[in-house]
């Protein structure tokens, strides 16, 4: 059977990924949610606390789903390991392009430290290139609901957290957007079974 790791963004713990992976476990698969120090830790560190997590896993096949600033740990994760199992990497929302919202809130003196140390090769950019031969899909919401936009209402496309441009790396095997808000994917069905079908056939489908 099929194991799916999923990962948490800024600011929160494993338990906001546990409605999906209910969904998940509902089609078939194994499920493990990662807990790390989002602002604690940098990036490329939380990285090293999840290889140590994988390699735990008794799975030939790993799967793996991430939101925001998840998708930049795995970033961090596969250009480091060159690991062995079969697999693909679903991002949801994931600013890996870097986040304009971070740079924004790094420039606030009072603000900056919510960042904690996330932003070191991270949401502040430089992040690493994708190198791995997994295939990688980009789920991007529209819905521009969220904290966000206590920053001044962008004018490009976004979610309300993350601008859809700033989900967007060449390397990308494949990216829908959908009308959705930042937090809104974590709960969404429809994000859900996007994110299933592109594990079991490399793609979205934009008829679900």
């Amino acid at each position: 059977m099929d194991t799916v790791v999923f990962l948490h963004g800024i600011w929160m713990k494993s338990i906001v990924m546990q409605p999906m992976a209910v969904r998940f476990r509902k089609a078939g698969y194994k499920t493990h949610c990662f807990s790390y120090p989002s602002l604690q830790k940098t990036p490329e560190q939380n990285a090293r606390l999840l290889r140590r997590t994988v390699q735990l896993l008794s799975a030939n096949r790993i799967h793996f789903v991430a939101h925001s600033l998840g998708g930049i740990v795995l970033m961090h994760y596969f250009h480091l390991f060159n690991e062995m199992q079969q697999g693909r990497v679903v991002m949801l929302g994931s600013p890996i392009a870097g986040s304009n919202n971070a740079k924004l809130i790094n420039e606030l003196p009072f603000f900056k430290w919510t960042l904690g140390k996330s932003g070191d090769h991270g949401l502040l950019g430089d992040i690493p290139a994708w190198t791995s031969e997994r295939q990688l899909g980009m789920i991007a919401g529209s819905r521009s609901v969220g904290v966000g936009n206590l920053l001044g209402r962008s004018e490009e496309l976004n979610d309300g957290a993350v601008s859809v441009e700033e989900t967007r790396i060449p390397e990308l095997t494949d990216h829908i957007v959908m009308p959705i808000s930042h937090t809104g994917m974590l709960m969404s069905a429809e994000v859900t079974l996007q994110a299933i079908h592109f594990l079991e056939n490399g793609y979205f489908s934009l008829k679900l």
